[in-house]
């Protein structure tokens, strides 16, 4: 496989519990309900433009919700700092992939200025090639834009790239757009649910990355 293309949180980044904690308090600050840490794990590979109206008892107005992303962003800015870590062996990994001249792509639900600032804070933004955030796509996932984005900016082979991510939508992404999927172990979605996508790939270990 030449080109890599990465989910961001749960799948590079261990963000702990930021944003279940950040959700929880943005609902609560705002006065709704706080959804159960289940739910939000749940919609975690999903931007929270789309997540959030999910797990609201009732429609809200416009403003009301623009409020609430912004009071969740607020809590999730205070709260990255002390939690967001690398996953094990991926810095190694992706380093050595870079050595072999594999092309590293990340396509994530998150805001680009949240994510962009996630990857220079853990020292690996330099390692990327191009990196799409939800506010650069039309459709988020499960929606293939964003893959498809990556695939047409850079001319890609479809049969050489690979979408990998630990949440179904990244692997329903991965396949709509038409190239290879691998499931990662050590995210928030469950090993059985990602399995029954029928990725072509369940990876244990970052390492194992350099196999394919």
């Amino acid at each position: 496989m030449q080109n890599f293309i990465f989910d961001f949180d749960g799948t590079l980044a261990n963000s702990g519990k930021t944003g279940v904690l950040a959700t929880q308090a943005a609902f609560k600050e705002e006065g709704y309900a706080a959804p159960s840490e289940e739910d939000i794990n749940y919609y975690m590979g999903i931007p929270i433009e789309v997540s959030f109206k999910k797990m609201l008892p009732s429609a809200v107005s416009e403003s009301d919700f623009d409020r609430l992303l912004e009071t969740f962003r607020k809590h999730y800015r205070s709260l990255e700092a002390e939690n967001l870590v690398l996953f094990p062996r991926i810095m190694e990994t992706l380093e050595e992939l870079v050595s072999e001249e594999k092309k590293l792509y990340v396509v994530s639900s998150k805001h680009s200025t949240a994510l962009l600032r996630n990857l220079e804070t853990l020292g690996i933004n330099q390692l990327f090639t191009k990196v799409i955030g939800s506010d650069h796509v039309e459709h988020f996932k499960p929606a293939p834009d964003g893959v498809l984005a990556v695939i047409e900016s850079g001319h890609l082979n479809k049969d050489d790239s690979i979408m990998i991510g630990d949440a179904i939508f990244d692997l329903q992404m991965g396949k709509s757009a038409g190239v290879h999927t691998g499931a990662v172990a050590w995210g928030a979605h469950d090993v059985k649910a990602l399995k029954s996508e029928q990725p072509d790939y369940v990876f244990e270990d970052a390492k194992d990355w350099l196999n394919i």
